[in-house]
């Protein structure tokens, strides 16, 4: 049926439930017969087999006095002939009515909540006339609604205006608007938006530039995406141009900062086409949030969310827009079908960020990325281990009866990254170019699962090229615990002499000369230090290079998470103060994950996890109540 093209398929019965279960690459008559079927995901209540929903059609008024979304989903549906009801995906929404029919015409039909889950929210069952291809539903949002970031003027920076944004990704667009919350269901959507006139409304669709007097804003985005890239923004915004089709929005105050960080935008957008075929959402812009945004960036297609963490005045880390910007192909194009397949999103953004900053500055840059991304991965491998959370180290996640958000972690980014760089490393970085190019066109704007990449893989690189890859080294990657032995190890030179000048330090107490060393030298020197160095020494270290005082996020993070392992009372002031002022769970989570080690340690997390929650975003919320058991 036309109506399900653009929903992606189960390939084989290889394990999508139990990725424990596999047992091979999926035949070509496996394709063959389920091309049609679509996914059931289970993160979302949709049965997009009897009825799916093809367009968005949304009104809403932002009301900052009630902190509520007062609004108005409309939605053009595709349905077997059979089908007498649509289901769709809600969260602690309020319901006021729906209706069934055309665009123009609207029936009052029954409707009912199912019960509600913690995780999934309540399914909406509309029973559907013979007739209707169209449901709209007039609804609110419900108090601690949990993809809304309500903030005060005093939240902002400039302290006179309130603030909004959403952060739909994984499953919390259901949260504020009823849709079919599921990464392999795409949409195409329209917005009219009203906001108080001195505020400017943004989505992830084509956007105003200024404010118009009205604070009525029309929004369109006409490429099909999946709900969690659902976004929108609303505060005292105000926007700058970086070229032809980029530029940069945030608050007045950050305005010519954010610019001036920026202002390699348009070549990195140039270099990512030269690589891996055209850009194909029209613009690409970037708003800087409030600090509590829970993440460095959100690549909400046409318009990337970012953290204000990156503003480091020197464009040291702006290889987040590189990751964010390389979203536009490797999961706002192709995406992962279901959450247990979010390495496909996530492996290939880091493998595509690391071939654009090559690009931009040279292998040594991306080398140091690399090496970064290998420590991050063997820590997080060694503490699941540890935790006995050996399943949480495949490739291919199992999340039943789980939230998706178990699965962002390092494993899904940086061992998909090593994997397609090991493959990269097997077939040749030309083969494998066009590999890439090939797979990024010929499924653009579709779903993907693990299954069918791994044939797509067989059947267009490895038996066409005749590689000599085989399936027990492809499984180990993807469907075994752990770190293959075949790990690609990156090599950096500016790393190996930052090893021999921490060595000299620590042996004749000689400290290097770091002038012209980049924010990544500073990390591998940070995460090389020993845990248990003396007091003296890191109060000299301390005072020598002010690390306690630097103005850069990624290095004080690093620093703060050795001071604390050193319980270096000095820096403990400043560890609060970031606390309170960074909503972003990178940084959150492994601090307050080192200071509750300890009973004392804990005891100061929560005093001041208690002044901060409340500029926290649910995302961050939610991880760091349960690593201080806080309720």
């Amino acid at each position: 049926m036309r109506l399900l093209v653009s929903m992606v398929i189960i390939l084989s019965a290889v394990g999508c439930g139990n990725s424990n279960q596999h047992s091979g690459l999926p035949t070509s008559t496996n394709i063959e017969n389920l091309m049609t079927t679509p996914v059931k995901d289970i993160h979302s209540n949709a049965e997009p087999g009897q009825a799916i929903m093809q367009h968005l059609k949304w009104n809403a008024e932002i009301d900052f006095d009630s902190m509520r979304i007062l609004g108005k989903a409309s939605i053009r549906i595709s349905r077997d002939p059979k089908a007498d009801i649509l289901i769709l995906d809600t969260k602690n929404l309020l319901i006021d009515s729906v209706k069934a029919g055309s665009e123009t015409r609207e029936t009052p039909v029954d409707f009912s909540l199912g019960k509600f889950d913690e995780i999934l929210g309540s399914a909406l069952e509309i029973d559907l006339p013979p007739d209707a291809d169209w449901v709209h539903v007039y609804y609110q949002t419900g108090d601690g609604a949990e993809a809304l970031q309500w903030l005060s003027p005093q939240q902002t920076a400039g302290k006179q205006h309130p603030f909004l944004f959403t952060q739909s990704q994984a499953i919390l667009a259901r949260t504020w608007i009823p849709l079919q919350d599921s990464p392999g269901i795409r949409f195409t959507y329209e917005a009219s938006v009203k906001v108080p006139p001195e505020l400017l409304v943004l989505m992830s669709a084509e956007n105003p530039q200024q404010k118009n007097q009205q604070g009525i804003y029309q929004f369109k985005m006409e490429q099909p995406i999946p709900a969690y890239l659902m976004a929108l923004a609303a505060g005292n915004i105000t926007f700058q141009s970086l070229g032809s089709r980029s530029g940069v929005y945030a608050e007045p105050e950050l305005i010519d900062s954010a610019a001036y960080e920026f202002a390699e935008l348009e070549e990195m957008i140039s270099i990512a086409e030269g690589l891996y075929g055209p850009y194909r959402w029209n613009r690409y812009d970037i708003i800087v949030l409030p600090p509590s945004f829970p993440f460095g960036g959100m690549e909400n297609p046409m318009l990337t969310f970012a953290t204000p963490t990156i503003l480091a005045g020197d464009r040291s880390l702006t290889s987040l827009v590189a990751h964010e910007l390389a979203h536009s192909w490797s999961g706002n194009l192709v995406t992962n079908a279901t959450w247990e397949d979010f390495w496909l999103n996530e492996g290939f953004t880091v493998y595509f960020e690391n071939r654009i900053m090559e690009a931009l500055y040279d292998s040594e840059y991306s080398e140091m990325l690399a090496l970064l991304s290998l420590q991050d991965l063997k820590a997080e491998v060694d503490e699941m281990t540890k935790n006995k959370q050996a399943g949480d180290t495949h490739l291919k996640l199992d999340l039943k009866n789980r939230n998706p958000d178990d699965g962002v972690t390092t494993i899904a980014y940086e061992k998909g990254y090593f994997f397609l760089r090991w493959l990269e490393e097997r077939s040749g970085r030309a083969l494998w170019d066009k590999f890439l190019i090939r797979y990024f066109d010929e499924n653009a704007f579709q779903s993907m699962t693990t299954e069918h990449f791994l044939y797509y893989l067989k059947k267009n690189l490895i038996e066409k090229q005749h590689l000599n890859i085989y399936q027990d080294e492809l499984d180990e990657w993807v469907y075994h615990s752990g770190l293959p032995e075949s790990l690609p190890v990156p090599r950096s030179g500016k790393f190996e002499r930052v090893d021999m000048d921490l060595d000299i330090w620590l042996n004749t107490g000689t400290f290097p000369s770091t002038d012209q060393w980049s924010t990544h030298e500073w990390l591998h020197f940070i995460r090389g230090l020993p845990n248990d160095l003396d007091h003296a020494a890191v109060i000299s270290l301390d005072e020598t290079f002010d690390l306690t005082g630097s103005g850069n996020a990624e290095i004080l993070a690093a620093w703060f998470e050795k001071a604390i392992v050193y319980d270096y009372k000095p820096a403990y002031p400043a560890i609060a103060e970031f606390l309170k002022k960074v909503g972003r769970r990178k940084f959150l989570s492994p601090l307050y994950r080192a200071l509750a080690n300890t009973p004392e340690g804990k005891e100061f997390a929560t005093e001041v996890y208690e002044e901060a929650r409340p500029n926290y975003h649910f995302v961050s919320v939610n991880s760091i109540d349960e690593i201080l058991d806080y309720e």
